[in-house]
């Protein structure tokens, strides 16, 4: 399966990158409102720019991910609000709810990178070799 990255979707990367980076920073530097506050606004621009707008606007709005958008914005206002603990929390959670269907090809890609790809396959080899040995 080959994915073709185009420079949109570098940009839209390399905010979800950021905001990752700001998040975990916030976190590290006892829950800093300000760099979770920048983390969430790059990771939101960043998955907008990488899927696309209007496709943003269905994954929030999509029926089946209204838990996951709810407890998303909840956070996000809990974040807001300075209560920063809970507000990570909830984002967590709804951002496990929202991207759950994004699992199996992210797992494909990161199969494909070269050592870190053996890394995450390894269990699994071993996992079938125990399977073949007992049965």
């Amino acid at each position: 399966m080959v994915y073709e990255i185009t420079e949109q979707k570098k940009i839209g990367l390399g905010l979800i990158g950021f905001g990752i980076f700001f998040s975990f920073l916030g976190v590290i530097l006892f829950f800093d409102r300000g760099l979770l506050a920048l983390g969430n606004i790059f990771c939101l621009a960043g998955v907008a720019i990488l899927i696309g707008w209007y496709s943003t606007l269905q994954l929030f709005t999509n029926r089946k991910n209204y838990k996951g958008s709810a407890s998303f914005l909840l956070g996000l206002f809990f974040l807001f609000v300075r209560w920063p603990i809970v507000g990570i929390i909830l984002e967590i959670y709804g951002c496990i709810v929202l991207f759950g269907g994004f699992w199996p090809s992210v797992r494909v890609f990161l199969c494909q990178i070269p050592v870190f790809g053996w890394v995450i396959q390894y269990p699994v080899m071993i996992l079938d070799r125990l399977r073949r040995g007992s049965a």
